[in-house]
């Protein structure tokens, strides 16, 4: 080596050019200046769509609407805004993630089906008491039971509306019943509380997520043991794909039909049985053209075959969200259908029915926060958690279908919110476990084909286990944080609800 031609090395402080630095100095400005216009504009259409719903109300009433039922009509339709904002992204987040869906495609795709499901599937009757978690017969008057109908749903949305701008994903369904439980107290004390329908749904913030989380692990083992770690991947997806895929196609059968459906259509057992079996075994044929078809000159690669699922991801997010869309349109509208019904009748009733007005505030408001706020709670489901591919996402929704119908048959009142949540960070972790027990590359081999030691050297084992054993492929601080504003909900919402109401009543 010739030591006399050997350059010598820049010191430090010149490495970095004052020029790179400048330029990334003006790309972060850049990006912050566009960040503030389009959360400006988001505002902006936000507050037109209130606005629209205000006119709308007073237009379709004939000008008769009091000044109760426009303020309720707002409300309702700013509760519905959040839930495009904040709950939707669980539908969706694991397809954009995966890359299997773009996020305009995404917005597009679960705008048009939470609306559909919302108008075909919203139902025509629904009930005034989200939960039956407060007992009507304690309320002392029709006035007493409109501002706390006013205060639970204006809680519930103020809410959701700053978990969304904490990106923190909640459910909006137990938002809703803490913003119930807390106008229940304040306006009749706490005989109205039903406490062990709230105990309930207190339980189901630990069966949710690890019922779901627990699901979605199971699947992803399967399908690495099946096919990613199988020497012959593309022989393995011909065999393994189409029966996962005939198997979530028969679940979301059964999904869509007790969750989707079940407000305008209540099959017994053996018709939910007898679909089910239809649609497994039609979808298997299907699905076994398409993958021969497809997988002719795939490469032997995990990345090819996880491709394989990339359309039935793109259909489980359109199903979700219309069962999303015909299920959590109640928790906008169904106190807002509530007051409509004490004014027009002058009575307290369990069960109101739900005028066309009030359901298309509800549809379009959903639809409104999504395409304008969405993306924020999509990209931290999807993206900032774990990192997903299409086989995990298909493991997530695969597995918040089955395990709501698993809880629908037990009765257990679960959130889907916390389903998704806790299958993504499922997914995560078990992708975690097998890196640092196997080390992937070298490592992964001598882990899953023990028969292969002989093959590998020593030396490149050792070095590839500690290289890769202390990965972390699931940030944790987003699960402490989602853990967080879970546990805090119910009782934050119920304590905004209760303090809305004695405003409200005394503005009265």
């Amino acid at each position: 080596m010739n030591f006399f031609n050997k350059q010598p090395k820049e010191p430090k402080d010149l490495k970095a050019r004052p020029l790179d630095k400048d330029l990334k100095r003006i790309g972060q400005l850049e990006h912050a200046a566009k960040e503030v216009r389009t959360n400006a504009y988001s505002l902006g259409m936000g507050l037109l769509f209130l606005v629209g719903v205000w006119i709308f109300t007073y237009v379709y009433s004939g000008g008769e609407a009091t000044g109760v039922l426009i303020a309720a009509a707002v409300i309702g339709g700013y509760m519905a805004m959040n839930i495009g904002a904040n709950d939707v992204a669980n539908n969706v987040g694991p397809a954009v993630g995966s890359k299997a869906l773009s996020m305009a495609g995404a917005l597009a795709i679960a705008a048009i089906f939470e609306a559909a499901g919302a108008l075909i599937a919203g139902g025509e009757v629904v009930s005034t008491i989200s939960k039956g978690i407060i007992s009507t017969d304690t309320i002392a008057d029709v006035d007493t039971f409109i501002w706390a109908m006013m205060a639970a749903l204006l809680s519930a949305a103020l809410w959701v509306n700053l978990a969304t701008v904490l990106n923190a994903p909640v459910s909006t369904t137990h938002s809703i019943v803490g913003g119930v439980m807390g106008a229940g107290i304040a306006a009749a004390g706490l005989s109205a509380v039903k406490w062990p329908v709230m105990a309930a749904i207190a339980a189901s913030w630990i069966v949710s997520p690890v019922l779901g989380g627990g699901i979605a692990a199971a699947f992803l083992i399967f399908i690495k043991w099946a096919i990613l770690f199988r020497q012959d991947k593309i022989a393995a997806a011909r065999r393994w794909v189409p029966v996962l895929v005939a198997i979530m196609a028969s679940v979301f059968s059964v999904y869509l039909m007790i969750k989707g459906f079940k407000r305008i259509w209540k099959p017994d057992g053996p018709t939910i049985a007898l679909v089910a079996f239809a649609v497994l075994a039609v979808s298997y044929g299907w699905s076994r053209r398409l993958v021969d078809r497809a997988s002719v000159g795939m490469e032997n690669k995990r990345k090819s075959v996880a491709k394989l699922f990339t359309l039935p991801l793109i259909c489980s997010a359109a199903l979700l969200s219309f069962a999303h869309g015909s299920n959590d349109v109640a928790n906008a509208v169904g106190p807002l259908a509530a007051i409509v019904s004490a004014v027009d009748l002058g009575t307290i009733s369990t069960k109101a029915s739900l005028p066309l007005w009030v359901l298309l505030i509800g549809a379009v408001g959903i639809s409104v926060g999504l395409a304008l706020f969405g993306p924020r709670i999509i990209k931290l489901v999807g993206e900032k958690i774990t990192k997903l591919n299409q086989v995990r996402a298909f493991c997530v929704a695969l597995s918040a279908a089955i395990t709501v119908i698993i809880a629908s048959a037990f009765g257990l009142p679960v959130s889907s919110t916390h389903i998704a949540i806790g299958a993504v960070f499922g997914v995560g972790f078990v992708r975690e476990a097998i890196t640092n027990r196997g080390g992937g590359g070298v490592a992964e081999t001598g882990a899953l084909y023990p028969e292969r030691l002989n093959e590998i050297d020593e030396g490149k084992l050792f070095k590839s286990w500690r290289k890769y054993r202390k990965r972390r492929l699931v940030r944790r601080q987003h699960l402490f944080s989602i853990v967080a504003a879970w546990v805090v909900t119910v009782p934050a919402s119920a304590f905004l609800a209760a303090v809305l109401y004695f405003v409200i009543s005394q503005l009265n």
